[in-house]
Formats: structure tokens, C-alpha cells, sequence
């Protein structure tokens, strides 16, 4: 992310890449590094969301070892996955 970033995008990058689990670190970090900057204010608030879940089954999600729950299955949710697993 070259462009300068907005507060609540630099606190969004900064929780992507400090979770505690590597492996969530990596996945979510590198797609907030590419997306972040393009997400609309309503995105952002359901990626916000997406950070509030245990690494674990965030990490399940995003390998799709398990379907999410429909609260949390969403454009943004899709498009972490489809980061990950392009088709």
C-alpha cells in the first residue's frame, strides 16, 4: 500500500497483521496490504467484524475447512478467500 492511509485503514492493517497466530498473520495481512485501500466504508466495517473472530476458525474459513456462519459470510469474507484461492 503506497498511498497514504486513513486512520481506521491503518489500525485495520495493523490488526491484520499482528492476531497472534502466524498463519492468520500471513493470510489476513497480505490481503489487507493488497485490498484495504480499495474496501468502501461498509466493506471495512464487515472486515472489522471478520478481525473480532477467534484465529482458529478464521483460519478455517479462510482454507474452507468450514463454511462460516451466515453472520459473517459476506462479499468480504468471499473475497479474502478468493485472495487465498483463486479460482
Amino acid at each position: 500500500m503506497g498511498e497514504a492511509l486513513d486512520p481506521k485503514r491503518k489500525r485495520l492493517l495493523y490488526l491484520s497483521w499482528r492476531r497472534g497466530m502466524r498463519e492468520t498473520d500471513l493470510l489476513l495481512g497480505r490481503f489487507a496490504d493488497h485490498h484495504l485501500s480499495a474496501l468502501g466504508e461498509d466493506q471495512l466495517a464487515r472486515y472489522e467484524k471478520l478481525l473480532e473472530v477467534e484465529d482458529g476458525l478464521l483460519l478455517d474459513w479462510i482454507t474452507r475447512r468450514l463454511s462460516p456462519p451466515a453472520e459473517h459470510d459476506s462479499d468480504v469474507l468471499r473475497l479474502l478467500i478468493d485472495f487465498h484461492h483463486p479460482q
